[in-house]
């Protein structure tokens, strides 16, 4: 026989009652509703964070560090007497006076052409250098900042490229002097060139550099990376005389004053 069929009226059975469990569902919701709030900070955070006119103190004093050149001081940057306590060899005290500051100008024939090959890939905004003498006037050294036109990965770049290839230490890559006319350094010709120093900056779009020799024009001397004339028991001419250290205090101290300037957002009168 045929099973017998279900009437289509008759309502389904009872389902069991099933205990609510408050705890539980209470804890879903705080749960959930703290999930959400999280997510939404975190989005409110991150736009925020990346929102327009929001930047890093190291961007801010980059992007200062491009156009520094048109307000620092000529005084502030190249200041008339330059002193240190410990810069000489064995840590002997030196001075220096400036006796020419050279007009901003842009880089044309400023560099021998293999240093301005190297130089090329982040351009050049704007060229300052100036002169300075020992307090003997028996050195000269020139010294320079060169404000670039690229960012940071540019000059990571050139940083990383001239410390893989030690283009600092190569002689065809020795930046040009700055002769002022009528001065001590007057004499101060490429051929007169012993030593340099070349710093490629991250920080803010700069390259600095430094180029020492004798006040008397004397030529024929062997040129010396300053990095190597100022190792303790150097005994080249440029270590013996203390060129290389002369080199490398002059440039660090210019360092020294456009990077603070630049972190500090300091403005000057108009060059």
């Amino acid at each position: 026989m045929p099973p017998p069929t279900v009437p289509h009226d008759v309502p389904p059975p009872d389902m069991p009652d099933m205990p609510v469990v408050r705890g539980r569902t209470t804890a879903v919701a705080v749960c959930l509703v703290l999930g959400l709030g999280l997510i939404a900070g975190a989005v409110a955070g991150s736009c925020l964070a990346d929102g327009p006119g929001e930047r890093s103190a190291a961007e801010a004093t980059y992007e200062r560090g491009a156009t520094l050149w048109q307000d620092i001081p000529v005084a502030q940057l190249f200041p008339p007497t330059v002193r240190s306590d410990a810069a000489g060899p064995g840590g002997a005290p030196r001075e220096w006076v400036r006796v020419g500051v050279a007009p901003a100008a842009d880089c044309t024939e400023a560099f021998d052409p293999v240093l301005a090959a190297a130089l090329a890939p982040v351009g050049c905004k704007r060229l300052l250098r100036a002169t300075y003498t020992d307090v003997t006037s028996s050195s000269v050294t020139t010294v320079g900042l060169l404000v670039t036109e690229a960012d940071t990965a540019g000059m990571r770049a050139l940083r990383k490229r001239f410390a893989d290839e030690r283009l600092d230490e190569r002689p065809d890559l020795m930046p040009r002097p700055y002769a002022p006319h009528g001065t001590v350094a007057d004499r101060f010709g490429l051929a007169q060139r012993v030593t340099w120093r070349v710093d490629v900056l991250t920080d803010v779009p700069a390259v600095v550099y430094a180029v020492t020799g004798f006040a008397d024009g004397r030529t024929g001397v062997p040129p010396q990376p300053a990095a190597q004339a100022v190792a303790p028991g150097a005994t080249t001419v440029a270590g013996q005389a203390g060129l290389g250290h002369e080199a490398t205090a002059l440039a660090e101290e210019v360092e020294r004053v456009f990077r603070e300037a630049a972190r500090e957002g300091r403005k000057g009168a108009s060059r």
